[in-house]
């Protein structure tokens, strides 16, 4: 049976507990039973702080300002191995985002849907191709095709809220940003799959 699914002990399982040691300990079974709520309540605070945000966002984060060029943003994407850049403004307040998906409209190709796989999108891109020629990299300005509302979080929530937040607005990414909305860091699906194994194997580690 899983820890999940195990039932909590009452006073009776720690008066036999305390019967079943063949020494003497000088604690009452109250004691006990404080002790190990105190401790349950440790382990379930510390369990929430390596949960929050500041412990799994990505950082630090490549940002572009909505004057750079497209083609800019575009290398900047492909070099870096990322599929989307906030756009901070001179102060480096968040202003906007650009994605790759944007970045495939502003060359008049199909977007990427949300319920598009991969190859899907690769198809409509090798599709255009074949119909239109080869592309040239625009060199409109990001500001022009990024999105102005960005999903953020702050850095005090947790991946819950981040989970939450990507279910309800049907995103890959959510940005952190301070009270001022200065960019801090980035949580994308591939972080929290990454925070999924590392638990999952540490599971598996604890439990042998």
């Amino acid at each position: 049976m899983s820890k999940s699914h195990r039932s909590r002990p009452g006073r009776t399982d720690f008066q036999k507990a305390l019967q079943s040691m063949d020494t003497y300990i000088d604690i009452t079974v109250d004691d006990l039973m404080e002790l190990a709520g105190r401790a349950e309540e440790h382990a379930a605070r510390r369990a929430a702080e390596t949960l929050r945000v500041t412990n799994v966002m990505s950082q630090p984060v490549r940002t572009v300002r909505p004057q750079t060029s497209l083609s800019d943003a575009a290398h900047l994407m492909v070099s870096e191995g990322i599929s989307g850049l906030p756009v901070v403004d001179d102060d480096q307040h968040l202003v906007g985002i650009i994605t790759e998906a944007d970045f495939l409209r502003a060359l008049g190709v199909p977007a990427h849907q949300p319920h598009h796989s991969l190859w899907q999108t690769l198809e409509s891109l090798f599709s255009h191709l074949s119909r239109h020629g080869e592309l040239e990299a625009p060199d409109d300005p990001v500001g022009e095709h990024m999105v102005h509302e960005v999903v953020s979080i702050g850095p005090e929530q947790d991946l819950h809220d981040v989970i939450q937040a990507m279910k309800q607005h049907r995103v890959k990414r959510v940005v952190v940003c301070d009270g001022e909305r200065r960019v801090l860091g980035m949580v994308t699906r591939s972080d929290l799959v990454r925070v999924f194994f590392d638990r999952y194997t540490q599971g598996i580690g604890d439990s042998r």
